[in-house]
């Protein structure tokens, strides 16, 4: 019956319990008669209708404090203070009501007990409910892979495990802490044992979840306990840290799968707020590539900072309607969005929009990115990634853009396929364009180039970094969806290494960056150590309860497999192309000192490109990167898909 209860919709069981209650009310009433006058009491005359008014009375009052909202398996102590106040406000109106009424025989104490008699009932009546159902509901869930090991016996872990009882989806079995104190103890109905008993909780008790409860840990604490949990086939989730939590409420909805970004072993660095807002606040920002990972991410920061007007330019009107209705929904006060179409490469649109506005500062993400991609097209290639910069940087001159900043890739430095010389040049063209301002500036007997800092008109800067983690295109999302297809993972090589960053961080850090540029400057992040993307593979295979198959296990769960490496892919990424690097008031940000090529000199090569563009000379076009990019050392011959050799 209990089963049929509740496979009712919502409505039906909200209706099952308003009818129960008004039964229930009549024969307390009566109840409460029978114990006043020691004998069982039928009433006659108006205390009938005293009695069967009951509900009449109580159930208005028990729809206005929610009695009637709350969901009897998850109903807890709020749940039950609400049924004491709407009991008690019922009880006092329908004493004061039959009162007034004068009505005959009726026992003042009647009132106390069917007060007490009522509280009793009806609380206790949804508590047995509660237990009822959640019995059910477990009895009901008989699989073994809801059985899961809480790591954290303080706050948060308390929290998540009341959380998880009142569930039907989750059995929690045990507590792991690191505090030997409280080893042995019982919270909550749950042992507390040592991380040394995970390997017994996995074979005893069939768990197959951790679930990671101490949101204030560190980074490098939080991969330490990782790498533990690694070994082991579980999956690992986790809360959000502190400053994520809602309220300092812990919600099942709150756990995620760990994310690679929780391996990186090193915290963040303390953002230096008036960097982060000199170029942005009451300004007119735009950033191109706004759909893109890094652009939209930027946008999201940039928002928060309370620019005047944020216009986003984009190519993609599918991108630039996601990032626009996302950034709509956020609404900071007094910050204008402008979504607005348009490619790069259209010089008489970017001049338009900039002179229209105002534009006072933009971050330059409009690239195309994909290594392979960019080989099969290289001339677009070089198009987009050199002559969008181009255009991007001189309409910014031309229209007194106070601040330029390029998003660069160490796939630039010493570059091996098209994507990072494209990028390396467009670095060239911005420090040539700065060199040419700076010239300029000296020629002017009255300086009136300058702007009020003492600068140049527009100030340009190149921030260079690595993978960002969950970028489009990127291994990461690639290994999440060959791990939910059953595998196998496909690597590049055994020994290809990379850089790795948050999304978020990386953001940060590029915009305080360009808040310290002086022209022309080059900084570099600081990515933390490389990682070895067959490492990287094989933790995020094991982080999801799985196991790696290999000749060593045959019985394992995922494969990897290597596929070579791709046309123009390197083993390693370097930040640096020379050795003369000095600090900045950050120190995950490092000014790089590099040489500039003269605007003159490399206007020659341009003009080069453009011919070659034209007539479809695939061979002319390497040529001319591999002249004008220093390092540039092609990996691959030319696979342009409309190339004939």
């Amino acid at each position: 019956m209990i089963n049929q209860l509740l496979a009712l919709s919502r409505v039906n069981k909200q209706l099952v319990m308003l009818f129960v209650d008004s039964v229930l009310l009549v024969l307390i009433l009566l109840a409460s008669f029978s114990i006043r006058l020691g004998y069982w009491y039928i009433p006659e005359s108006d205390l009938i209708w005293a009695v069967l008014g009951a509900p009449i009375v109580a159930i208005p009052v028990f729809v206005r404090f929610g009695l009637y909202r709350a969901i009897i398996r998850y109903i807890g102590f709020k749940a039950l203070w609400a049924i004491a106040q709407a009991v008690t406000l019922y009880a006092l109106l329908w004493g004061v009501i039959v009162f007034m009424a004068a009505i005959d025989g009726m026992p003042r104490s009647v009132i106390l007990i069917n007060w007490f008699l009522a509280i009793m009932v009806i609380g206790g009546l949804r508590m047995v409910g509660r237990w009822l159902f959640l019995e059910i509901a477990i009895s009901n869930n008989t699989s073994e892979n809801n059985n899961v090991v809480i790591y954290g016996a303080g706050s948060a872990g308390r929290q998540l495990s009341i959380a998880l009882t009142q569930s039907i989806e989750y059995n929690p079995v045990a507590f792991i802490d690191d505090n030997s104190e409280i080893h042995r103890q019982s919270i909550n109905g749950i042992e507390v044992v040592s991380r040394d008993d995970l390997e017994r909780l996995i074979k005893q008790k069939n768990a197959t979840e951790v679930l990671l409860a101490i949101p204030t840990l560190s980074r490098a604490q939080r991969n330490e306990i990782i790498h533990f949990l690694e070994p082991y086939q579980v999956l690992v989730r986790s809360l959000p840290s502190v400053s994520e939590l809602a309220q300092g409420k812990v919600k099942i909805a709150d756990l995620r799968e760990v994310s690679i970004k929780d391996l990186l072993g090193r915290d963040p660095v303390v953002a230096n707020k008036e960097l982060l807002s000199l170029n942005i606040t009451n300004k007119v920002v735009m950033v191109t590539g706004a759909g893109g990972s890094i652009g939209s991410e930027l946008c999201r920061q940039i928002l928060f900072l309370k620019p005047q007007v944020l216009i986003l330019f984009e190519r993609s009107e599918f991108a630039l309607y996601s990032i626009n209705k996302e950034l709509s929904h956020i609404a900071i006060p007094y910050v204008e969005i402008l979504p607005m179409l348009g490619s790069v490469n259209n010089r008489k649109r970017l001049s338009h929009i900039i002179q229209r506005f105002d534009v006072q500062t933009i971050y330059h993400t409009a690239a195309y990115k994909h290594v392979p991609m960019v080989e099969f097209n290289n001339a677009e290639g070089v198009i987009n990634n050199i002559f969008g910069t181009l255009n991007c940087a001189q309409v910014a001159i031309d229209n007194g853009v106070e601040t330029f900043v390029l998003i660069s890739t160490d796939k630039a430095v010493r570059p091996t396929n098209t994507m990072g010389a494209t990028k390396r040049f467009a670095e060239m063209v911005l420090q040539a364009l700065t060199l040419s301002q700076s010239q300029t500036e000296q020629n002017s007997q009255d300086g009136a180039e300058k702007d009020s800092a003492g600068q140049y008109s527009t100030r340009f800067s190149i921030v260079r970094f690595g993978n960002v983690l969950d970028s489009s295109g990127s291994v990461i999302p690639l290994f999440k969806e060959q791990i939910k297809e059953g595998g196998p993972i496909t690597v590049t090589d055994a020994e290809i290494l990379r850089y790795f960053m948050s999304i978020p961080e990386a953001v940060e850090l590029v915009i305080q960056a360009g808040a310290m540029a002086k022209g022309g400057d080059v900084f570099v992040l600081d990515m933390g150590e490389p990682v070895r993307i067959v490492d990287l593979a094989k933790k995020m295979i094991h982080l999801s309860g799985l196991k790696v198959k290999d000749k060593f296990h045959p019985d394992g769960d995922i494969k990897i497999e290597f596929t070579g490496l791709r046309p123009g892919e390197k083993l390693y990424e370097e930040l640096l192309i020379g050795d003369n690097i000095s600090e900045t008031d950050n120190p995950m940000i490092m000014r790089a000192e590099e040489e500039m090529l003269a605007w003159d000199d490399l206007k020659l090569i341009i003009d080069e490109l453009e011919r070659a563009i034209d007539s479809c000379d695939q061979d002319k076009l390497r040529q001319l990167l591999i002249k004008a990019v220093p390092g540039f050392k092609p990996q691959c011959e030319i696979t342009d898909v409309l190339y004939d050799a």
